[in-house]
């Protein structure tokens, strides 16, 4: 970033050309270190928090700012402060999303970078401007978290004087922003995917319960798997519970058959006057309680033929 003019502040005697040189390869390193931390996102223990005040120290060594600071928007679009360089940022950034004005605001409303002086402070922001002033801040700057048309947040910077950032500092600061957008929604993403993963997972789980369930009670009740799992629901209806937590206390033998069976009176015959009774036979309740409905199902038709079950047709 050759471009870059100045030197940064607190590096005595830097008057000439080969201290402006080493000034300028000195921020290259800094920004160079900077964008490898900011796309860095893949750690196993990665921390927003950690992650953006990191930026915001980053964005005070580069682009020499007295003070920075991050905002994020919450889940109602709301921005919320999540890293400061120190803490009158931290107070003054809770007085602007208080007042509901202020550069940051702007910026995240905008999608656009803003910076403005004391005076514009002043007259754009009444009641953030003499804050600001207040703070020791002369110049303001304010540049959105953007990806394409995700804006997230905010990066604000501040300084003491009245120097404005030049078009490159203002440049490298929108370019630090979106890496940081960027690997902030990569970071999301992947704890999406993850959660999505580990949700089917779960659901599997449960599913495999409940069906574990369903043929027990279905096999020691003699019961169809449709009522059985009639019951089971019911059961957990009635009781504020889940169905998979009722399911896995029925599997672990911690809810006898009679308890669920016998809490009410209307439920199927076969259920109803059923014992509880328990042993191996979970694994083919799905096939019995099918081979008993097949065959209550022949039975019925022979009889409305006029036919007995098993009988032979006259000769």
């Amino acid at each position: 970033m050759s471009e870059v003019s100045g030197s940064l502040p607190g590096r005595p005697g830097s008057h000439g050309e080969g201290e402006r040189g080493d000034d300028v390869t000195r921020r290259e390193r800094l920004l160079a270190r900077a964008f490898v931390r900011l796309a860095d996102t893949l750690a196993a223990e990665f921390d927003v928090v950690e992650f953006l005040h990191g930026l915001s120290v980053d964005s005070v060594e580069i682009l020499r700012a007295q003070a920075a600071s991050v905002m994020l928007a919450d889940a109602r679009g709301g921005l919320r402060l999540v890293a400061s360089s120190e803490e009158r940022m931290r107070v003054l950034e809770l007085f602007e999303t208080q007042s509901a004005q202020g550069p940051c605001l702007d910026a995240y409303g905008s999608g656009e970078a803003i910076q403005a002086s004391a005076a514009e402070c002043q007259s754009r922001w009444p009641e953030f401007g003499p804050r600001a002033s207040e703070a020791g801040f002369q110049a303001v700057c304010a540049v959105p978290l953007r990806a394409h048309a995700d804006v997230i947040g905010a990066l604000n910077l501040f300084r003491g004087n009245d120097e404005r950032f030049s078009d490159a500092e203002m440049e490298i600061a929108r370019a630090m922003a979106q890496v940081a957008t960027i690997a902030l929604l990569q970071e999301r993403a992947l704890r999406e995917r993850s959660m999505l993963t580990e949700q089917l997972q779960a659901a599997l789980r449960s599913r495999v319960v409940i069906e574990q369930a369903k043929g027990m009670l279905a096999e020691h009740l003699s019961a169809t798997v449709d009522e059985a799992f009639q019951l089971l629901n019911r059961y957990a209806r009635d009781n504020n519970r889940k169905l998979t937590d009722v399911s896995r206390d029925v599997v672990d033998r911690k809810l006898s058959h009679e308890a669920l069976a016998g809490r009410r009176g209307d439920e199927p015959a076969a259920i109803a006057n059923a014992p509880d009774v328990s042993g191996p036979g979970a694994a083919t309740a799905a096939a019995s309680s099918k081979r008993r409905a097949g065959e209550k199902t022949a039975h019925g038709t022979e009889e409305k033929d006029g036919k007995r079950p098993g009988s032979q047709p006259p000769s």
